[in-house]
């Protein structure tokens, strides 16, 4: 692909490479703490901080564990923080044709028993969000809590702003039929294609997850507010936090907010209003 359309992981990736800059702690290329675990058929990389309970980071489409560099310092003071690389991002080569939400959800469920962890709090963002959800649906007895920020249950212009939508059409149009020789450029296409043909989750699926959630995207998100709020009006146990004045990247954009009140949401007892 020549040009990549700034969309869900175009933007994941623009971040993550803009703020992880900032941090003299190289997260994503750390030799210090990095090591791969053999989980279902791959070998998934992870980086791991802090002592406490489990938390487990979940990056979006095109990112990597860099995409929580603005993340890590804060919640590895108190928590120990999983950062990981998705399957067929990152450091975690995979080399099938194909990926889903659903497959990925069972790879994080099984990258917990290998560390010998019995359940952890989640925060995802962007597909990671998504992610989050499916995890807590397929394996409720891995999460504790859950923050996701940035999720979409479809793909369609209900779930996504229609420009986003649009230019993921248009990309699509233009590139379906592209030879792809290269392997970064085969897992270019697949990646992309995991959000234009995915997810596709009924919002009475969302039943499921029985671990109190945090719902959370900005005022101007890639994700309609409205798909937002009835992601959180599906989930029993859930809070809706809508970010004023920030985009998709809402963990970085209002970086300093979004840790304390995630914080406080994993600490505090839920109470539904």
């Amino acid at each position: 692909m020549k040009k990549i359309i700034l969309s869900l992981f175009a933007l994941t990736l623009l971040t993550q490479l803009v703020f992880g800059q900032t941090n003299t702690i190289p997260y994503g290329s750390n030799s210090k703490t990095g090591k791969y675990y053999t989980v279902r058929g791959i070998k998934m990389y992870t980086e791991v901080y802090g002592e406490g309970t489990p938390l487990l980071l979940i990056h979006g489409n095109g990112g990597s564990i860099k995409a929580f560099a603005s993340t890590i310092p804060y919640f590895s003071k108190k928590y120990r923080v999983i950062a990981v690389d998705s399957r067929a991002h990152g450091k975690t080569i995979d080399t099938r044709d194909s990926l889903s939400f659903e497959m990925m959800a069972d790879d994080f469920s099984a990258l917990l028993d290998a560390i010998h962890i019995k359940s952890a709090y989640v925060i995802g963002w962007s597909d990671g969000g998504i992610n989050a959800l499916v995890l807590a649906m397929r394996h409720p007895e891995k999460v504790i809590k859950l923050a996701s920020t940035g999720a979409n249950l479809t793909p369609d212009s209900t779930a996504l702003t229609p420009s986003t939508w649009n230019d993921m059409v248009k990309q699509y149009a233009r590139d379906k039929d592209k030879a792809r020789k290269t392997d970064k450029e085969k897992n270019d296409w697949k990646i992309f294609m995991l959000d234009y043909d995915q997810p596709n989750i009924p919002f009475t699926a969302l039943k499921a997850i029985k671990c109190p959630s945090l719902i959370i995207c900005g005022d101007h998100d890639l994700i309609p507010i409205e798909h937002t709020t009835k992601i959180y009006q599906s989930i029993p146990l859930a809070y809706l936090w809508v970010v004023p004045n920030s985009g998709h990247a809402t963990l970085i954009q209002h970086r300093d907010d979004f840790n304390k009140l995630v914080d406080e949401f994993f600490e505090k007892p839920f109470h539904k209003f």
